[in-house]
């Protein structure tokens, strides 16, 4: 038994965890050695990520009895591992960093937990950052390396009124978000009684392998090695994290500032360029510098044929947009947007096939990450919708923002329901505290948005958002 007595500002309370334990797939299944996709062992993503759900007593289940969602959950894992029996394997790195799954059968991580706290208590909005994340997702002393390590990490812990919380840590060189929510959704399925998942898993590797011999046929500035001259990387110390949520309304302050040939863009688009100047800006870099943003795109459909139903793996680019720091704080809006939109524009199949070859040809690097923020909007992914018998979750996604091999760099688009019942996006920033005052007060200015403030962000008569 391990108590331990958390506290935030907001709220207290203790969580009671069991002794971690492993949990193997429910039948045998095949000792076999399974090579990675030269996407998926590249060294932006050797880090483990965090994924957090909330779920209320909805149902007809009981804590208590067969009814104990961890006794249900548990089951569900590993009969969902003798699909996915990868998972429940080990990395090992072969010749020139290649990474390996050896399919030992060992399992993966468990941990039961209680805390004497009801879902209420978190608060009518619940959005990252999350009060004692540590002690509800337990970082194993031993557990997180990247090889010879278990491959995902859960504790599901109970609470007073009958909810519990489902927390998940993936080592991210096995599966991207759409291809964990998928296993997901298979324990889902399982926990609610089905005997095989809807989708069985595909491995596949090999269709995002580099060509022979591998060749380099588009242009990479994700990847460039830039020499962090200034020590402009995010210090660690005095990190502050917050979450900004994106409704009707604020969508619509932030699309005035939209000159009228991109009036199309997405809201991706205008949130990404929104974000991506106000952090710079925070930040101050020195004029002359480049700062970049990289925009994680779903390569899924760019392939023909698309790659097959089932597919688990990373199947994502970085495509980048590069600029000077005078240019994107000082340019109007559509300056930002318009190479934001050039970047996702970037992304098809040979360009996959490219990031693959370079990967090989260039010791699988880590992207650039001086002064680079990047992006990854999972709005569509489909954490919420996984339902283990209780209801789709209140909160599903993303545990924090700012996480990666270089902590601090990355945000989420992750779908939330305010307090007044509007659908939007919340946005979790990570960010020195000095920084965090000015990206404050950059986006409120935009939010707000007068006219003056619009004549200087637009250059353009000012686009009334439409009623």
């Amino acid at each position: 038994m391990d108590p331990i007595k958390q506290s935030s500002s907001q709220l207290v309370f203790t969580v009671t965890r069991q002794k971690a334990e492993l949990i193997a797939p429910a039948k045998p299944t095949p000792h076999e050695t399974k090579r990675l996709s030269d996407i998926d062992d590249q060294e932006g993503l050797r880090f483990q990520i965090p994924v957090i759900n909330f779920y209320r007593n909805d149902s007809d289940y009981s804590t208590g009895g067969n009814h104990d969602p961890i006794k249900v959950i548990k089951k569900a894992i590993a009969e969902t591992l003798v699909f996915y029996y990868p998972f429940a394997g080990r990395l090992r790195e072969g010749n020139g960093r290649k990474l390996m799954v050896d399919c030992t059968g060992e399992g993966v991580m468990f941990v039961e937990a209680d805390a004497d706290v009801t879902l209420e208590e978190f608060g009518d909005e619940l959005q990252p950052p999350f009060p004692c994340l540590e002690e509800l997702l337990y970082d194993v002393p031993g557990s997180a390396g990247v090889l010879n390590c278990p491959l995902l990490l859960i504790q599901v812990t109970r609470l007073k009124c009958g909810g519990f919380i489902f927390a998940l840590r993936l080592n991210h060189t096995m599966s991207d978000a759409a291809g964990l929510v998928q296993f997901m959704t298979a324990v889902g399925e399982m926990a609610r009684g089905a005997s095989v998942p809807s989708t069985l898993p595909v491995w596949c590797r090999e269709l995002l392998n580099s060509r022979n011999p591998p060749r380099v046929t588009c242009t990479h500035h994700e990847y460039d090695e830039v020499p962090d001259t200034k020590g402009t990387i995010i210090p660690l110390d005095d990190m502050v994290h917050k979450s900004f949520f994106f409704g009707p309304s604020e969508v619509s302050a932030l699309r005035r500032f939209i000159p009228p040939h991109l009036g199309k863009s997405s809201t991706f688009e205008l949130l990404t360029s929104v974000l991506w100047r106000c952090r710079t800006i925070s930040l101050k870099p020195d004029p002359e510098e480049e700062v970049r943003v990289l925009c994680i795109v779903n390569a899924r459909s760019k392939f023909n044929p698309p790659l097959p139903n089932g597919f688990y793996g990373n199947a994502f680019a970085f495509p980048v947009a590069v600029t000077t720091a005078a240019k994107l704080c000082k340019n109007p809006l559509g300056y930002a947007l318009e190479l934001v939109k050039k970047a996702k524009s970037d992304v098809t199949e040979e360009y996959m096939k490219s990031v693959a070859d370079l990967m090989v040809m260039k010791g699988r690097p880590h992207f650039t990450v001086v002064r680079t923020y990047l992006v990854s909007d999972v709005t569509r992914a489909g954490f919420g919708e996984v339902d283990f018998g209780w209801g789709k979750a209140v909160y599903g996604g993303p545990a924090k923002g700012g996480v990666g091999a270089i902590p601090g760099v990355a945000s989420f688009y992750i779908p939330f329901k305010n307090k007044n019942g509007e659908n939007g996006i919340v946005v979790p920033v990570c960010l020195p505290a000095f920084a965090m005052e000015i990206f404050v007060r950059e986006l409120d200015g935009m939010l707000k948005g007068n006219d003056d403030l619009l004549g200087k962000y637009t250059n353009y008569a000012i686009i009334k958002p439409a009623l």
